[in-house]
């Protein structure tokens, strides 16, 4: 049960894309965010070097409008935060500022990878370092998770 609560509290620092940053290409920023928007489903998930259960992966949903998004466990919300991108840094960085859910008020750093209608994330914890790749092992308080683009 602990390692449920732990887990389910890990998958919040999941996150989404948005708005472009001060200073950045907007033309890059755009151009992610634009392919970004819309209805996501989770494939794959790990936080803290855990596997989620698929009961947990199947049921998990993103939506990104603007420079918002909202995800969704269950039909339940999860998280809501504003964005912000860099798709100019390698890896591409993702900020976001949580603005609902067990996390609000805080800051959490990410990277990202786009290819076609598929998005991965990886975060560290609310107000932790920014992560260098793409992993999630026991104890780094990490998030890493696979999204594809939902069919309307």
């Amino acid at each position: 049960m602990m390692r449920t609560l732990r887990t389910l509290s890990l998958v919040g620092l999941l996150g989404s894309l948005g708005s472009s940053l001060a200073g950045q290409s907007p033309s890059a920023t755009s151009a992610d965010s634009a392919s970004l928007q819309g209805t996501w489903s989770m494939v794959a998930g790990t936080a803290d070097g855990y596997q989620l259960p698929p009961e947990y992966v199947k049921t998990m949903r993103r939506v990104f409008v603007g420079n918002e998004v909202t995800v969704t466990m269950g039909g339940q919300l999860f998280l809501k935060a504003t964005v912000a991108l860099d798709p100019t840094a390698s890896p591409k960085t993702i900020d976001y500022h949580m603005t609902g859910g067990p996390t609000a008020g805080s800051t959490q750093l990410g990277i990202y990878q786009l290819a076609g209608d598929t998005v991965r994330f990886c975060f560290s914890a609310p107000n932790a370092a920014r992560p260098s790749d793409f992993t999630s092992t026991p104890g780094d308080r990490r998030t890493l998770s696979t999204w594809v683009r939902s069919t309307p």
